[in-house]
């Protein structure tokens, strides 16, 4: 792999965890189709990893237990290139992205805000000006 797969900041997932595994792929091919194996899965032990710092392993193990498996490992398929070399790219690629959102602090959390007096008299001076305009539309006799 030419570039080290980067999580956050300097954390570097280190090549020795990453397990590649090599198939044939059903998506676009050549003359060599049947022969080649460009389809490429790409496996990270989350659980036991000491590549990343406690906390972020914690809320990794945790945003991501849904697509782990055995609640351990993460797994990543690409086969949407013909070159192999360009499917472990994309297969790289992926996992950076998905340790970097999963690692990534909660958002703040929102604090409650009141409307300013101002905005409250105006939606309330629309509502009445929007029911005068449809009263007016209205037949005298009460709709027959």
């Amino acid at each position: 792999m030419s570039e080290p797969i980067r999580v956050r900041g300097s954390v570097v997932v280190p090549d020795a965890e990453l397990v590649w595994r090599f198939s044939r792929s059903s998506g676009p091919g050549g003359q060599h189709v049947n022969t080649s194996d460009s389809k490429v899965e790409l496996r990270f032990d989350l659980a036991s990893t000491r590549a990343l710092p406690e906390v972020w392993r914690e809320r990794a193990l945790e945003r991501l237990a849904g697509r782990l498996v055995d609640g351990r490992v993460l797994v990543v398929q690409a086969s949407e290139f013909r070159s192999q070399w360009r499917n472990r790219e994309a297969a790289g690629a992926r996992l950076s992205a998905l340790l970097t959102e999963a690692c990534a602090p909660p958002p703040k959390a929102r604090r409650a805000t009141r409307p300013s007096r101002g905005m409250v008299e105006r939606r309330l001076y629309s509502k009445r000006h929007r029911s005068e305009l449809k009263q007016g539309r209205r037949s005298p006799r009460g709709g027959e």
